[in-house]
């Protein structure tokens, strides 16, 4: 990573200092930034070991090479040798499979469990639904209402592409 090692310090103004600011358009001078708050506000070095940790598992989530992939979050959970990195690794070789298949394909099951956060958020807001087929109604009502406003947006989306 550049300039930034998984035993550095990370501080609570970390995350303002992280984000995108007015006026810190420079990677170099965010990095720089963020080194100075690493060394002023945690001497342990522990929560920029974890940031480090983080930013390792974006990296591998964001790469295309599998064998590069594998091995890109290994060095920083050696480097940070915390027990939650250890038991992010140990979740992460247990999911290895499945993160395997994203990184080849990019395809994830996200409109599917928003469908059914949102089955059961019905039948939470429901309270018990008596009649079957109400609530069956009101399952696909709510998709049908979802799925417009979706297209909607895109056609939008589209229309204004189209116009610049």
């Amino acid at each position: 990573m550049t300039g930034i090692e998984p035993n550095n310090q990370l501080g609570r103004a970390a995350t303002a200092c992280c984000s995108c600011t007015p006026g810190t358009s420079s990677p170099e001078r965010a990095v720089h930034r963020l080194d100075r708050v690493f060394a002023h506000d945690d001497p342990t070095g522990e929560i920029g070991a974890a940031w480090g940790v983080k930013e390792r598992l974006r990296m591998l989530l964001a790469c295309t090479d599998l064998d590069t992939a594998r091995g890109l979050h290994g060095v920083a959970v050696v480097a940070a040798d915390l027990p939650e990195a250890w038991r992010l690794w140990e979740t992460i070789n247990d999911w290895w499979d499945e993160i395997e298949t994203f990184i080849e394909t990019l395809v994830t099951n996200a409109r599917t469990e928003a469908a059914n956060t949102a089955v059961k958020h019905i039948k939470r807001t429901g309270r018990g639904y008596r009649n079957h087929r109400h609530y069956q109604a009101r399952i696909l009502l709510r998709s049908y209402r979802q799925t417009r406003w979706r297209r909607a947006r895109l056609n939008q989306q589209a229309t204004t592409a189209n116009c610049g």
